[in-house]
C-alpha cells in the first residue's frame, strides 16, 4: 500500500464515499500516472486523513474519471507539534524551493513576509503556485496534511499576528535566526526549551534581518539564535533550521 500513488484533494471534493475529481486531477491520474479504472491510489484531504480509493469511470459520462473510497488508512507521519515558518521572500522563484522543502520537512504553516531588504513583490498568482507546490510536496513526502500558506504580509504585520495570538497556539517558542552574531545555536535552544505546543522559526532575506527587525522580534517574544558560523542563503537556512527542529522532535 505504501507504493500506491498519492493525490491531495480539497475536503469539499468528497461526498459520502465518492471522490469528485477535477479535470487536472483526472489528467494527472489517467495521463501522467497512467492509472486505469479499477486501479487503486490514496486520497489525502490535506487535513490529516488518507483513504484507499479505486479509480472508476463516471456513470453519467464514460469519458470522465471519478473515484470511490474503499477504506480509511491509519497513518502517523506528522511531527508531534505544529511548526510555523516565517520566511522573508527571496528574489526570483527561490521561494518555490522553500515551500517544497519545508513541506517535506514537516512544516504546518508558511507565512511569507516582506522585510526591509526584500526585493520580490509577489503577484497574486504566486500564492496559488506555492499552494500547488505544497500539495505536490505533501503527496511526494507522504504527509498527512498540506501546509497552510498565507498571503505575504509586511514583517511588522506578521509580528503583530503572532503577538496577539490570532493565528497560533499560546504556548509556542519563537526563534529568529540571525547570521554574524554571538547568539546561542538553535539546536541548544531547542534542547533546553522542552515541551512547546508549537514552534515558530523566522528566516531573513538575502543580506539578513536589519537590527531594527531583530529588536522588534525580540520585543514580541522571539529568541534570537544562530544556525552556525557559516552564512547560509535564504533558501538554505530554512532547511537547516527545520531539519534541526524535526530531528529534535522525532529523536
Amino acid at each position: 500500500m505504501a507504493d500506491l500513488q498519492k493525490l491531495a484533494i480539497a475536503p469539499s471534493q468528497i461526498h459520502q464515499n465518492h471522490v469528485y475529481l477535477n479535470s487536472d486531477q483526472q489528467h494527472y491520474l489517467g495521463r501522467v500516472l497512467r492509472l486505469s479504472p479499477g486501479d487503486q491510489f490514496i486520497v489525502m484531504d490535506g487535513l490529516g486523513h488518507w483513504w484507499l480509493s479505486t479509480l472508476k469511470l463516471d456513470a453519467s459520462n464514460q469519458t470522465e474519471l471519478t473515484a470511490i473510497i474503499e477504506q480509511e488508512i491509519a497513518i502517523t507521519n506528522e511531527l508531534p507539534i505544529e511548526i510555523t515558518l516565517i520566511s522573508a521572500l527571496p528574489k526570483g522563484n527561490s521561494f518555490d524551493e522553500i515551500v517544497r522543502h519545508s513541506t517535506e520537512l514537516g512544516v504546518a504553516h508558511i507565512l511569507p513576509v516582506i522585510s526591509s531588504r526584500t526585493l520580490l513583490k509577489p503577484s497574486s498568482q504566486k500564492l496559488q503556485r506555492w499552494q500547488k507546490i505544497a500539495r505536490e510536496a505533501a503527496e511526494q513526502s507522504e504527509r498527512q496534511i498540506v501546509p497552510i500558506i498565507r498571503e505575504p504580509v509586511e514583517y511588522t504585520v506578521a509580528l503583530s499576528l503572532l503577538q496577539n495570538q490570532i493565528i497560533y497556539k499560546p504556548n509556542y517558542h519563537k526563534y529568529i535566526c540571525v547570521a554574524r552574531n554571538n547568539y546561542p545555536h538553535l539546536l541548544d535552544s531547542l534542547l533546553i526549551n522542552k515541551n512547546p505546543e508549537s514552534i515558530v522559526i523566522a528566516i531573513g532575506p538575502e543580506g539578513g534581518w536589519t537590527d531594527g527587525e531583530i529588536e522588534a522580534a525580540i520585543a514580541t517574544g522571539f529568541q534570537a539564535v544562530s544556525l552556525g558560523k557559516r552564512i547560509l542563503r535564504t533558501v538554505t537556512a530554512p532547511l537547516a533550521a527545520l531539519s534541526l527542529v524535526a530531528a529534535t522532535l522525532e529523536k
